[in-house]
């Protein structure tokens, strides 16, 4: 447990220097990762396993941010692109690869009838609403979630330095699992909201009739029903969480693992309203990148024919239950809990009276990092995943987790840490 992470602490004052945070997300830079107890930078990564610069190797539950759904370095994805490389990556002219993956993702995904291509979750989304706007005329938007950087949606969080008043004015928050809380929205402003954007499930799984309520609401309402599927797409089922499910929406977004790894997200959705991507603006120079589509194909290929979403339902079952059992046995639920659909749980933290939220949570990557596995909090599995990842994961809760707890209900959490604790960033979801 005596790891170094020297070479990373200089890289990041080395970064800090000429790029703000460090880092090129929040997710990856010492806001997430606390300094000094952390690694900062990757050297290589392969299947399941993660080496930072100092050598030092985890079992990654991070992957990428979830981006990585098959696995790291996976040969026949990584074939796949480097034979496209051999015939070129962006072009004067479209590319066939982009019909390919457009007819997988039409065939696939229950509310897809045309598609187009983004590089983040974020293009997509903001597309989403955009288009929504259009063909409805109107100006509010409800949400429910995470949904990226772009104003329409990060106005509604306590990160919204930057965004015009008069934009966060348009859009408003619902909550989870609570109908009614739409429905008061919508009420509200009655004849005036294009679009209901939520994530279908997320640290929480839908209750029964939560969908179908929204669903209800929304198309009552005259806006459209927007699924983000960022994280869930190709994940929780092979057609989404609308295949899950079995409620459709009327245009959804895809990102994250449908290329495992490589750049590439997707707005996708009826016919009726997608051809109003001919009038609106949403146009990008690297839609169409081919190393991205051919990673995609290759990803959406190896998905449906390994059965992935199941595989990763029953290795996050055995990590769910055994993590649940740990927490139970060592009766420590008032300060961790596991929630979420299998595929991508959420081990959440609770304060104590004589500790922080962020303080435990500073303490749990500590001694996470320190015994060989990298996550903050979720578990984003991939296919490269093995039982005995999930049995050394377990086994690390089983020590860590009555570890951190025991000292956060005794108020000792400070004094076990070798760094200062984390800051709240903002509310995700």
């Amino acid at each position: 447990m005596n790891r170094s992470f020297d070479e990373s602490a200089r890289l990041l004052q080395r970064a800090l220097k000429s790029i703000p945070l460090g880092a090129q997300t929040f997710s990856k830079s010492p806001t997430q990762f606390p300094r000094a107890v952390s690694p900062h930078f990757a050297a290589k990564a392969r299947g399941a396993m993660i080496t930072d610069v100092d050598g030092n190797e985890y079992v990654d539950f991070i992957n990428a941010l979830a981006a990585v759904m098959i696995g790291y370095c996976d040969p026949e994805i990584d074939a796949a692109v480097a034979e496209q490389l051999r015939s070129g990556v962006t072009f004067s002219l479209s590319h066939e690869l982009e019909i390919e993956v457009a007819e997988r993702l039409v065939r696939l995904v229950p509310c897809a009838e045309q598609v187009r291509f983004g590089k983040n979750g974020s293009d997509a989304t903001a597309a989403a609403i955009r288009l929504a706007r259009a063909y409805t005329g109107r100006d509010r938007v409800a949400v429910c979630g995470y949904h990226g950087w772009q104003d329409w949606y990060i106005g509604t969080t306590s990160r919204d330095l930057g965004v015009p008043r008069a934009v966060k004015a348009l859009s408003h928050t619902f909550t989870y699992n609570d109908s009614d809380s739409l429905a008061r929205l919508l009420d509200t402003h009655r004849g005036e909201f294009a679009a209901v954007i939520l994530e279908p499930l997320s640290v929480a799984e839908p209750r029964a009739g939560f969908l179908e309520a929204v669903a209800d609401l929304t198309r009552a309402a005259g806006a459209l029903l927007v699924f983000d599927e960022t994280v869930t797409g190709f994940r929780v089922h092979l057609s989404g969480a609308q295949g899950l499910t079995g409620v459709v929406p009327d245009l959804a977004t895809f990102g994250k693992g449908m290329a495992n790894g490589f750049p590439l997200s997707a707005i996708v959705g009826r016919g009726r309203y997608m051809a109003l991507m001919e009038k609106i603006f949403f146009s990008a120079t690297f839609g169409g990148e081919t190393l991205s589509l051919a990673a995609a194909r290759a990803t959406l290929d190896r998905i449906e024919r390994e059965h992935v979403p199941a595989r990763l339902a029953a290795l996050g079952t055995r990590l769910r239950d055994g993590a649940r059992e740990a927490i139970e046995r060592a009766g420590i639920g008032d300060v961790f809990k596991i929630t979420g659909h299998p595929s991508w749980t959420f081990l959440n933290i609770a304060a104590t009276k004589r500790a922080t939220q962020y303080e435990i949570k500073t303490l749990l990557l500590q001694e996470l990092f320190a015994r060989g596995i990298l996550s903050l909090g979720t578990h984003n599995l991939s296919a490269a995943h093995t039982d005995g990842h999930i049995a050394t994961l377990l086994a690390v809760y089983g020590e860590v987790l009555p570890f951190v707890a025991e000292r956060a209900q005794a108020g000792r959490v400070r004094e076990a840490l070798r760094t200062e604790p984390l800051a709240p960033l903002f509310a995700v979801r």
